[in-house]
């Protein structure tokens, strides 16, 4: 089977600056369907049968695109699934080369590994390559705020699938692949309190804030980190002025757990701190897990060994890890569908300012990508 050529990394470089300078915002639906339709044609231009999904509840939509049946054998397809969406608001990053870092917003979470699976279709498409099963792409626009709008769809494609490949960044100084993630939850913690004049009629207050702050500490002592097991509260907000008893709080918990019995106990630990309280004040308590746990098996471990081999023909080896973070791997693993995961740039600083990839990585990270769209398959 004759492989896709990629490119350079210099002439990836060139067009990922286009997308990463097209900045997108997850609250900006407008600005990811925008650079949708520039990959919608691009992709159609080159016979990839495109549909879209229009956004909904305050997001942008989502974009699907499959290899003609002529281009590919007729086993299930290999989907590749990446979002557009990051998580910084207009203007606050810019586009920069300094040596072998290239900085930006989202470049590596994850509009590099997206770029990867979009310019991987692309290629496979106008050289004429062969593929050995059916590859469907998945762009995304709400994957950074727990793919709300979106995991239907990924679930829908994915149990059609022979395996689901995901390009989010690869991972820390090692550059590694993931073939295991934590389950992730988002619960919310409110309280009522009673006002009262905090020198005058102190007495008469009920304070929420101190309501808050004690389930806070109780949330904390349920850390495990030997299991796995994580909370953090944040934000917190709660109070009006230094004079008033504050008669309401609240704060969000994220909550990262290793396996699905885990987080179970855990939403359900947290959720027994709700009601009355010894303050005189009141406790509401919402949400649970949100993703569940990638867990790795050997299904995944073939894949790696798979996606390895490809590294190795390209240069460099590939490590896997086990990582804190959930992505939409997270769904696709827990339906039981073969998935890798850290299949996108080389670099460091999801959501921090410093966020780069190395770029001259980018031509033989792409490079495995595309040759697992071409070769997988039953």
């Amino acid at each position: 089977m004759p492989m896709t050529r990629i490119g350079t990394s210099e002439t990836l470089l060139e067009e990922l600056r286009g997308w990463v300078e097209h900045e997108t915002p997850t609250t900006d639906p407008a600005a990811i369907d925008a650079l949708m339709d520039k990959i919608a044609a691009e992709l159609e231009a080159v016979g990839a049968r495109v549909e879209r999904i229009p956004g909904r509840d305050g997001r942008g939509g989502q974009l699907i695109a499959r290899t003609p049946p002529e281009t590919s054998g007729n086993g299930r397809p290999v989907v590749v699934a990446g979002h557009l969406d990051t998580v910084w608001d207009h203007g606050v990053l810019s586009f920069r080369v300094e040596g072998e870092k290239a900085y930006g917003p989202g470049i590596y979470d994850m509009k590099s590994g997206s770029f990867f699976a979009f310019h991987s279709l692309r290629e496979i498409l106008r050289q004429g390559t062969r593929t050995k099963s059916p590859i469907t792409l998945i762009l995304t626009s709400d994957e950074e705020v727990g793919s709300q709008t979106s995991r239907e769809l990924i679930e829908a494609e994915a149990a059609r699938a022979c395996a689901v490949l995901i390009p989010e960044p690869a991972g820390g100084t090692q550059k590694a692949c993931v073939t295991a993630r934590k389950g992730t939850g988002r619960m919310v913690v409110k309280v009522k309190g009673q006002s009262a004049h905090s020198g005058g009629n102190w007495q008469d207050g009920r304070s929420a804030v101190v309501t808050l702050a004690r389930l806070i500490t109780a949330i904390h002592h349920m850390v495990d980190l030997e299991a796995g097991t994580t909370t953090n509260c944040a934000p917190i907000w709660g109070g009006t002025r230094p004079n008033v008893i504050p008669n309401e709080a609240g704060c969000e918990v994220d909550i990262r757990v290793a396996t699905v019995e885990k987080g179970e106990a855990l939403v359900a630990a947290i959720s027994a701190l709700a009601g009355p309280q010894p303050e005189g004040t009141e406790v509401s308590i919402t949400g649970g897990m949100n993703r569940p746990p990638m867990v790795e098996n050997a299904a995944a471990l073939a894949l790696y060994e798979a996606a390895r081999a490809a590294a190795a023909k390209a240069g460099y080896d590939l490590p896997k890890q086990h990582r804190g973070g959930g992505s939409d791997g997270n769904f696709t693993a827990a339906m039981g569908v073969p998935t890798l995961d850290g299949l996108g740039g080389a670099g460091a600083g999801a959501h921090a300012e410093f966020e780069h990839v190395i770029w001259p990585e980018l031509a033989p990270r792409c490079a495995v990508l595309c040759e697992l769209m071409e070769t997988l398959g039953d």
